[in-house]
């Protein structure tokens, strides 16, 4: 299939990514890029450069839009950072310059236990919170239905480690399971607002990134603290969800595969074929492209054997499996959907 006019029985962008969020017959698998696909080369030519692409709306959408247009996936995802919300709650925030990201300055927590937490009135008003919101509304007027946008709301355990610092956090899980389970209830609620909010404005889908990862929490954590808050989630936020969790995580598939979610995105440290085998189509895998090793530091050759890997498995989305490193080239971003079309060309010579 070629990038230009669509033919018949040829999808939208749009399309592909919702049908294949919900395991449905699509045309050719969906690249998807559930976090940024941002590098600093795009950063160039789009004009909007670091800090200013992820705190002014104009910026933020002019470069996410290069993920459609000059990469050629399938899904725009204007929230580059996991810390948008968190600002807005009252985190102290190093906004770095354009080859940097931004980091919450988790030295500097904003609360110590389950009574300090206040979702603010102007969550959704917060500069830096608007901004997400009003890109998602201009690439919505933009692209029309065009491509699939998709949003981005942080998860509770994730705000928990921003808020409280991660040691913190993780000792209060520790010791204290009453305390950290109030804490994740509480903090739920600005998880929920913002995902509705960004659904408002025009997003398609949201991906929830909530950092319960394999080498900080075990999959006994996952169920014990998770699992029955994604399952609300997905009750409560009208869109599909795609969960994102890095590291090793195949031991708490099942769990995952369980909550009702439309996609995991999933890391490289996960066997596409094992992984596939645990969720047994429950559930939507995207991924899982290694981002240090072969985005940034290979070529397109290595890019497509990992591309292929996922193909063979039956991988429902295929894309990063993490936001890439900002100095990524744009080639081996290219070469995904590049595979994606040669792998589908070569099948359906073969079948």
């Amino acid at each position: 299939m070629g990038t230009g006019a669509k033919s018949a029985g040829q999808m939208t962008s749009r399309q592909r990514v919702m049908a294949a969020l919900r395991r449905e017959p699509v045309d050719r698998t969906p690249v998807c890029n559930p976090t940024s696909v941002a590098t600093v080369e795009l950063m160039d030519l789009a004009d909007a450069p670091f800090p200013e692409a992820c705190r002014e709306p104009e910026s933020m959408a002019r470069l996410a839009a290069t993920g459609y247009t000059e990469l050629g996936f399938d899904t725009i995802m204007p929230v580059y950072t996991i810390i948008q919300e968190s600002s807005a709650l009252g985190c102290k925030i190093q906004w770095e310059q354009k080859d940097n990201w931004p980091t919450v300055k988790m030295r500097e927590p904003i609360w110590e236990k389950p009574e300090d937490i206040k979702i603010p009135s102007n969550l959704l008003t917060h500069s830096d919170t608007k901004c997400v919101l009003d890109a998602i509304r201009i690439l919505r007027k933009e692209f029309g239905d065009e491509v699939a946008i998709i949003g981005k709301t942080m998860g509770p355990w994730s705000l928990g480690y921003h808020c409280f610092g991660v040691e913190q956090f993780l000792l209060m899980s520790l010791d204290d399971p009453g305390k950290t389970k109030l804490c994740l209830e509480k903090l739920k609620e600005a998880t929920v607002q913002f995902g509705l909010a960004q659904i408002e404005a025009g997003a398609d889908a949201l991906t929830l990134p909530d950092h319960a990862t394999g080498d900080l929490v075990s999959a006994e954590y996952y169920e014990r603290y998770l699992r029955d808050l994604h399952i609300e989630f997905v009750e409560r936020i009208p869109a599909p969800l795609i969960l994102h969790i890095c590291g090793r995580t195949v031991d708490r598939m099942d769990y995952i595969a369980q909550t009702g979610m439309a996609a995991f995105h999933y890391d490289s440290k996960n066997e596409p074929a094992e992984s596939m085998g645990v969720v047994r189509s429950r559930i939507s895998l995207v991924g899982n492209i290694n981002n240090p090793e072969t985005l940034f530091s290979k070529g397109p050759e290595q890019v497509r054997k990992e591309v292929y890997k996922n193909l063979d498995a039956g991988v429902q989305l295929v894309g990063p499996e993490c936001a890439i490193p900002l100095q990524t080239a744009i080639e081996n971003l290219k070469e995904i959907p590049l595979a994606v079309r040669d792998w589908h060309r070569e099948h359906a010579t073969t079948n």
